[in-house]
C-alpha cells in the first residue's frame, strides 16, 4: 500500500512513521509548512520541525518532502479566523485548517497520488455497512475527533490513524523505546500561529484596537473598558481585568463595541440548555433523516473530554439541540460536534449561531 504520512516533528506523528514501518510498511513522509518566514510577528520558525522530520526520515530510510502551503493556510485559514471574530464570533481555525489544508489542499496537490494518508492525530476509524466512519481515540484527554469534525467522506475514508488505539502514554513509551530523536519532545500548543504566536497579537495585527465599555449584564453599570470586542469570547473568564470577580463575558454588542460580563460562578445569564447550529455537515452519511421527533446524542461545544448528552431536533432554522445539562458559554461561532448516544461515533458539526 502507498502511504503519505504526514510528519510535524512531533512525538505523536514520529510513531505513527514507527507503527507504519514495524508493520512493514515503507512511507513517503511530508511536512506541511504554513508558517511565514517573512513576517516578524507572525514568524512561525520551522527550522528545528524539519530538522526532526529529517532525523526519523533517515532512521527509517523514508523519504521526506517539505510541501509550502503558507499561502493557501493565508487566504483560506486566517482570513476565515479574522472574518468570524471581527463578526463577533468565535473561530476554530484548527477544525478549517484540517478540512482546508491538512486533508484539502494537500490532498488535491500531493495526497491524490497514494492509497492512504496517515497522521497523528488522535482518532480512530470503524467499519459497518461498507462505510468508513469516524470515531474516538482510546485516550479521552487526547482525542482530537472534535477538530476533524468537518472532514468530508472522502477524506475520513482514505485516513489511517496509527496512534488512535494508544494512550498518549503509551505513544511517549514506544517512543522512548524505539529511540525516537522527538520521544521527550513537549507537546505543541494548537496550530502554528496560535500556538506560538500570541493570539492577542494575531488579532491586533489585522483587527487593531478600539476602546469600548464592559458593562454589567443585571445592571448596566459601566464595569471598565476593553480594547475591542474581538479580543473577547462568550463564556471567557481571564483576561478582562476587573476585581471583585470571577467575571464572565456573557454576549458582545458589535456594532456599539459593548462587551456585556456578569460575575460570579452561579450567574444564571452565562448558562443555556438549548443551542441551533448552522451549516450542518454530516462526515458519512446523515442519520438523523427522521430527527424532527428528535434523536439522542452526546456532543461537545468545546475541546474537552466530557461529552454531554442531549436530543437534536431538525427544524427549520437548522438543528436544533437540547442538552440534559446546563452549558456554561455557549460562543456562537465555535463548532458544535454530534456524536451518537454511546459517544463513540463522530457524527459531523456545525456552526453554533
Amino acid at each position: 500500500m502507498n502511504i503519505a504520512a504526514l510528519l510535524s516533528g512531533g512525538v505523536d506523528s514520529s510513531v505513527v512513521v514507527h507503527q507504519l514501518c514495524e508493520s512493514g510498511y515503507r512511507p513517503t513522509l511530508f511536512y506541511i509548512k504554513i508558517g511565514m518566514d517573512d513576517d516578524e510577528l507572525l514568524h512561525c520558525s520551522s527550522e528545528e520541525d524539519i530538522e526532526m522530520a529529517t532525523l526519523i526520515a533517515h532512521k527509517y530510510g523514508c523519504k521526506l518532502e517539505v510541501v509550502d502551503l503558507h499561502k493557501d493556510y493565508w487566504d483560506n485559514v486566517v482570513d476565515y479566523t479574522i472574518r468570524k471574530v471581527k463578526q463577533g464570533l468565535t473561530p476554530n481555525p484548527d477544525v478549517m485548517c484540517n478540512k482546508l489544508i491538512k486533508f484539502g489542499v494537500f490532498e488535491q496537490r500531493v495526497g491524490k497520488e497514494f492509497d492512504k494518508t496517515a497522521t497523528g492525530h488522535y482518532a480512530t476509524t470503524t467499519e459497518a455497512d461498507g462505510k468508513t466512519y469516524l470515531s474516538t481515540a482510546k485516550d479521552p484527554i487526547k482525542d482530537q475527533t472534535d477538530f476533524l469534525a468537518q472532514i468530508n467522506y472522502l477524506q475520513v475514508s482514505k485516513l489511517m490513524f496509527p496512534i488512535g488505539h494508544l494512550m498518549k502514554s503509551e505513544v511517549r513509551e514506544i517512543a522512548l523505546k524505539a529511540k525516537l530523536p522527538s520521544s521527550k519532545r513537549p507537546d505543541s500548543q494548537g496550530i502554528c500561529f496560535l500556538g506560538k504566536v500570541n493570539y492577542n497579537d494575531f488579532i491586533r495585527r489585522y483587527l487593531g484596537e478600539k476602546e469600548g465599555p464592559i458593562v454589567e449584564l443585571e445592571t448596566g453599570k459601566i464595569l471598565g473598558t476593553h480594547k475591542g470586542y474581538w479580543f473577547h469570547t462568550v463564556g471567557q473568564r481571564k483576561g478582562l481585568g476587573l476585581s471583585g470577580g470571577p467575571w464572565y463575558v456573557i454576549r458582545k454588542d458589535v456594532d456599539a463595541n459593548i462587551v456585556w460580563a456578569s460575575k460570579g460562578f452561579d450567574a444564571e445569564a452565562q448558562y443555556g440548555y438549548e443551542l441551533t447550529m448552522q451549516d450542518f455537515h454530516f462526515i458519512t452519511d446523515n442519520v438523523w433523516v427522521d430527527a424532527a421527533n428528535g434523536a439522542d446524542v452526546t456532543f461537545k461545544i468545546r475541546h474537552t473530554p466530557e461529552f454531554t448528552r442531549g436530543r437534536i431536533f431538525n427544524t427549520d432554522k437548522g438543528y436544533h439541540l437540547v442538552s440534559e445539562e446546563r452549558l456554561q458559554g455557549i460562543a456562537p461561532g465555535q463548532f458544535g460536534v454530534i456524536y451518537d448516544a454511546d459517544s463513540r461515533i463522530c457524527i459531523g458539526s456545525g456552526e453554533i449561531k
